[in-house]
Order: structure tokens, then C-alpha cells, then sequence
């Protein structure tokens, strides 16, 4: 049997462009999708692996088998002997491949990936050269299909600078999908410990746990691109069986650090997983404190459930950062969930990310980073919590996450001591500061700051605590301040005209109001049945209507209204809240209700990736200074001129006849 000379590579680019021939050979040729091609390509890796660490020499293919399958011929010796080498392949891999697994590639496109491959010795070939060509490589293709399994590099990196593993940790990520997290973690213990041995590190300290068979494969051939050797990457549901995950991996004390990126929004249904669950439970609220009720919920976000399984397989003192929707560091119906982590864990940093994060991987939801270590009776209530804000991702939110680089006065790309162009991101800047933190230098910025631990009032969120908001609270010299809740009745029952399904009644929406002149300016006769499900409350002269949903919440555009005799009796959206029965002067309250500290608060208080809103108990809560009763009297004539101006206008129009001949 004639087979090309082994070659070993010293070249990542001699690998990668035989890699990339190969992808293209079977996508053009077999019809199979992006991620179909990639997956029967990391099927003929393994066999690879498999046939060199067991000298089988049985992956190949000689000229004559070659030029037969070029020419249409059915040859069967080759065909047999790599799925007779598959076979074996799944035995020796029974974790990632199922025993009904096969190779899904026509015999010629098998044929060609092998005459490309079988010159090359994987085992031999240097670790940079098979493992930065694999990376690149998947960096090509695998986001194709799988966006959903991807986190953006900058991410994983910051993630892994920020916990700064050492080379004794143990290192897990649950959901570790194609190992993102644990190549990177890899990556820094190599760069910062010279002395490291790799194969013993990914043998005995590196660990990872995803559902999805196909993903874990390529996780799991990162790792043996890189060792040669043992890895343990398990395709497994990390929300099962907790004693059983801790058994597979022979690690019943915990891990030292854990990095993941959960999946979002996905909803676990089955009542047996979420009854294991603290978090699977509904939470009671008692003064201020929560307490697990013995009802379990019918779903639960799998994120949610991830959290408390983190730091369940956390040894006590480990540590862990992890990737999560800002619904779960602001939503007042999550506040239980924040108040569990803080049963349970130090709050050690948050990091703020943009809108546009995750866009190139597949969704718009805004995400931010949440570090913990493990305390399971977390009685110290003393020490500071790191808040940073990530302003600049160093790629483009759009489809293909272009990169973005710095750039001089003049346009030019700056270029780094190697030539190489310099992103034009502030991770960097993030992790000096969280560093500088650790060390006791706090160096407070627009966007990072620290409060201490006991400040943590049932948020999370970065910008909740943001100095410039937090400045709000302060009470100002001769400023009495009173809130919302207690200077107002703010109506939230529903109207009963919405019983009378054939009804007339005019109905105002959030684009009915001019927000310049706190006026509503119009309203649409509807019959109830006509309504949207949004209507719901009933306004009467006098009342003052303001926004609580919507982009515009806490912003110029923010819409406050004084209902008029025009459209009393009329309906609302319930994006208003109707205020009635006033404590202090109206016409002040209505100015108030534009002004900038007011706007700030509602803006921090903004809850919600889709469309932002502010909870009845926040907007209760919004402070509202009073300062002395001349500015306040000065105030209520001049906004109660300005409407009497603006009637008065409305009069001498409707006055003017103009009559043609």
C-alpha cells in the first residue's frame, strides 16, 4: 500500500490552508450545510487521532483507491478500513459519539479529506501549528450555524484576566460549548507560567460539560490539538444529577474556578430537574428577606438554574464569572434570585457590557459579567464590590463583529511595537482598574467604581449604582425630599368602561402627548372591543399622566402629561401611570416631572433589554425635592400662566372665520 510521506507540520498556515481545502471540498460537493461540513470534518480529526496514537496506519489512501473514486468507481477496501477505524473511534470516545454515528460524506469527499490529511502527523506536528491552525480555522466556519454557542473572544479573555488562574486551579465551565473559556484559560497559564506542563494541566485541571454532542467534539479536539493526551470534556446536561456530575469527573470537593456563558432564555420545564433547584422554587418575600416556598415553578430560565448549580460544583472559596441577560441583575420580580447569590456568594465585581456584545453571535440581548466567590454563610458584610462598564468592544455590532482599530489625529491605524493594529477597545483599561482595585488603589472613573457590599440593595446593575446617579440619593443643603409615593396616589386599577365591550371611549397612547408642552394633543374613539390590550386606566381633569414604558423613559423625550377637560374620561395605555390626589402643588409636580434629576432617576431605574420599563414600587420611590415655598409658588404661576397662555391661544384660533366668496 502506497501512502504519502508523514510530514511534520512546523507551519500553522501549511495545516490551516489544508483544512480550509478540505471544508470547501465537502461543502461544495456533498450539499451538507456550513455546520454539517464542520462537524463530519472534526468526525475524520478524531479517526486521525485515533489510527496515530494507536500506530494502526490504516488512515489512507493509496493512488489506485484514489483514482478509482475519481472516477466513479465504488471502492470498497477504502471505505471499509476508515469505517472499521470509526468504529473504533466511537468506542474510544463513547462520551461524544453515539454507537449509531456515522460518516455522512460521499466515498469521494472521505477520499479526498483523507489524501489530504494522511501526509500529516497530528501527534507530532508542534502544539502552535495544529492548534492555532484548528482555532483559526473554526473561527471561519463554526460560527455559521452555532452563533448561539458562542462567546465573543475579548469576553472570554477579559473573563479569564480578571480570575487569573494559577496553575494548581482546577477550571470548569458547564456549559462549555465548542471550550472558549478553557482554551483561554489555558492560553494565559501558558503565557503567564513558562514552566507549565500542558498535558498534565488539561489531564488533571481542565474541565468542561455541554449537552450538545457535535460542540463538545470540538471543545474536546481543541484540548488534544494542544496535549496529545487525556482531556475531559464530558457531553453531558449539567443541570442533571449533582452527585453524579461531581462523580464523573472525580471531583467530589469542587472546583477552584469556573467561567461560563449559560444559555439564555431557554426554559426548563421538567417539574422532577427544577424540584432539585433552590432556584426551581417560588420565594416568598418577608420584611425585606426571601424564603423558598414548597412550590415549584412550571419553568424557570435555564440561566437562573445555572447560577445556583455554579456554585453548588465551586469548592468553598472558589471562584467563577459568568456571562448573564441584565434582567438578572435589575428585574424587581428577580430580586430573590439576587438575594439567594447573596446568601451564598461575595459579590465580587460587575461588568457592564454594550447592546451590541453579542450581536455578531446571534442576539441582541444586553448582557452584563457577574463575579462571585463562593461563601456559603457569607457573613461579612464589609468589604467593596468592583462595578466597571465596558464602552468600547473593539468590533463592530453587526453581523461580521468587523474590527475596530485606534486610529491618530490624521485617521491613520495605530500599529503596536509587533506592527500589528491596535484595537480600539477598553477591556484593557477594565482589568488594570479591577487590578489596581485588588490592590487597594481605587481609582473611581466614569466607568468603574466600587461601593461597599452592605450598599448591595436588591441591584445589581451598573448603572443603579453609578456615582453620578447615586449623587441623586443626596440630599441637597435646604432641599426638603419626599417620594413620589407619598406626595400622590398613583392609580393603578383598571377601568371599569372596559367591561362594557360596546362602548365608546377615547383612548390615549404614549404618542398622544407633546412632550414639549406637557399637553396631551390628541386621542382615538375606539369601541372597547376596538381597545388594545395595553388599555387600562381612566383619567380625570387634573390628573397627571407620565410614562413608565418605552425607549423614552428617562429621557427628553420622556412623555408627561396634564389632563384637560378635553380628554377627561378618556382611557390610557398602561405605558402611564395616572397620579391623582396631590399632596403638594401640581403645577410644581408637573415641572418637576421634566426636569433633569427627575429624568436621571427614571433612567437608572429602567428595568429590561426589549422595552425598557420602571416598576410601580421604583416610581413610588422617585425622590422628589421640594425647595423653599417662594421658588416653589414662582414655579406653579409660571407653568400655570403658561397653560392659561397656550388655552388663550387655542381660543383666539378657534375664534378666526375666514369666509370665502
Amino acid at each position: 500500500m502506497s501512502t504519502l510521506f508523514n510530514i511534520q507540520l512546523s507551519k500553522e498556515d501549511n495545516l490551516l490552508k489544508r483544512f480550509e481545502e478540505i471544508h470547501d471540498y465537502i461543502y461544495a460537493n456533498d450539499g451538507l450545510s456550513p455546520q454539517q461540513t464542520l462537524e463530519e470534518f472534526v468526525k475524520i480529526l478524531f479517526i486521525k487521532i485515533v489510527d496515530e496514537n494507536e500506530n494502526l496506519k490504516q488512515f489512507s489512501i493509496t493512488t489506485e483507491e484514489w483514482n478509482g473514486l475519481k472516477s466513479g468507481k465504488n471502492v470498497s477496501s477504502f471505505s471499509e478500513r476508515i469505517h472499521t477505524l470509526f468504529d473504533k473511534t466511537k468506542k474510544d470516545f463513547q462520551d461524544i459519539f453515539d454507537t449509531d454515528d456515522r460518516i455522512k460524506l460521499s466515498q469521494v469527499a472521505l477520499g479526498f479529506t483523507v489524501n489530504k490529511l494522511q501526509g500529516i502527523s497530528l501527534l507530532d506536528s508542534s502544539q502552535d501549528a495544529k492548534g492555532l491552525a484548528f482555532q483559526k480555522f473554526l473561527s471561519h466556519h463554526e460560527k455559521n450555524g452555532r452563533g448561539q454557542f458562542f462567546t465573543p473572544e475579548p469576553v472570554i479573555d477579559f473573563c479569564v484576566d480578571i480570575l487569573q488562574p494559577k496553575p494548581n486551579d482546577t477550571i470548569l465551565d458547564p456549559a462549555c460549548g465548542s471550550g472558549g473559556f478553557l482554551m483561554s484559560a489555558l492560553k494565559y497559564l501558558q503565557a503567564n507560567y513558562k514552566q507549565l506542563d500542558t498535558a498534565k494541566t488539561i489531564s488533571q485541571n481542565i474541565f468542561g460539560f455541554d449537552i450538545n454532542r457535535s460542540i463538545a467534539r470540538i471543545a474536546k479536539m481543541k484540548l488534544l490539538l494542544e496535549s496529545n493526551g487525556k482531556t475531559n470534556i464530558f457531553c453531558t446536561n449539567s443541570l442533571e444529577d449533582l452527585d453524579s456530575l461531581k462523580l464523573s469527573v472525580g471531583n467530589k470537593q469542587g472546583f477552584d474556578l469556573l467561567l461560563t456563558n449559560p444559555p439564555f432564555g431557554a426554559k426548563i420545564t421538567n417539574t422532577t430537574t427544577l424540584s432539585k433547584f433552590d432556584l426551581g422554587h417560588k420565594w416568598t418575600n418577608q420584611d425585606g428577606r426571601y424564603f423558598k416556598t414548597k412550590t415549584v415553578y412550571t419553568n424557570q430560565n435555564a440561566e437562573i438554574l445555572f447560577i445556583e448549580r455554579c456554585l453548588q460544583l465551586l469548592k468553598e472559596g472558589g471562584r467563577m464569572g459568568i456571562v448573564l441577560p441584565n434582567g438578572n441583575f435589575e428585574n424587581p420580580s428577580l430580586e430573590y434570585l439576587r438575594f439567594y447569590i447573596k446568601q451564598h456568594a461575595k459579590v465580587s465585581a460587575v461588568i457592564n457590557l454594550p447592546q451590541e456584545t453579542f450581536i455578531p453571535y446571534g442576539t441582541g440581548v444586553k448582557t452584563s459579567l457577574l463575579f462571585l466567590e463562593k461563601d456559603s454563610k457569607n457573613k461579612e458584610q464589609n468589604y467593596p464590590v468592583f462595578f466597571g462598564r465596558v464602552t468600547k468592544l473593539g468590533y463592530q455590532g453587526n453581523k461580521n463583529g468587523t474590527p475596530i482599530y485606534q486610529k491618530d489625529k490624521y485617521g491613520q491605524i495605530l500599529k503596536n511595537k509587533n506592527g500589528q493594529p491596535i484595537l480600539d477597545e477598553d477591556f484593557t483599561n477594565i482589568t488594570e482598574a479591577y487590578k489596581a482595585f485588588l490592590e487597594g488603589r481605587k481609582a473611581e472613573t466614569n466607568n468603574n467604581f466600587s461601593i461597599l457590599y452592605n450598599e448591595l440593595n436588591g441591584r445589581f446593575d451598573f448603572d443603579f449604582y453609578a456615582p453620578e446617579n447615586r449623587k441623586l440619593f443626596t440630599h441637597l443643603p435646604n432641599v426638603e425630599s419626599v417620594r413620589l409615593g407619598d406626595i400622590c396616589e398613583i392609580v393603578k386599577t383598571k377601568s371599569k368602561k372596559l367591561k362594557d365591550a360596546n362602548l365608546t371611549v377615547e383612548y390615549v397612547e404614549l404618542s398622544d402627548i407633546n412632550t414639549h408642552a406637557y399637553e396631551i394633543i390628541n386621542s382615538t374613539t375606539l369601541q372597547v372591543h376596538e381597545l388594545p390590550s395595553r388599555a387600562s386606566y381612566e383619567i380625570q381633569q387634573g390628573d397627571i399622566i407620565t410614562a413608565i414604558a418605552g425607549n423614552s423613559v428617562g429621557t427628553r423625550k420622556h412623555a408627561t402629561a396634564l389632563v384637560t377637560e378635553d380628554f377627561a374620561g378618556s382611557i390610557c395605555t398602561n405605558g402611564f401611570r395616572v397620579l391623582r390626589n396631590f399632596k403638594i402643588d401640581f403645577y410644581y409636580l408637573l415641572y418637576y416631572l421634566k426636569s433633569e434629576m427627575f429624568l436621571k432617576q427614571m433612567f437608572m431605574y429602567r428595568t429590561g433589554a426589549a422595552i425598557p420599563n420602571v416598576s410601580d414600587l421604583d416610581l413610588a420611590n422617585i425622590i422628589i425635592h421640594l425647595p423653599n415655598p417662594k421658588l416653589i409658588g414662582d414655579i406653579s404661576n409660571k407653568m400655570k400662566k403658561a397653560f392659561e397662555l397656550r388655552q388663550a391661544s387655542k381660543e383666539e384660533i378657534d375664534s378666526i372665520c375666514l369666509k370665502f366668496a
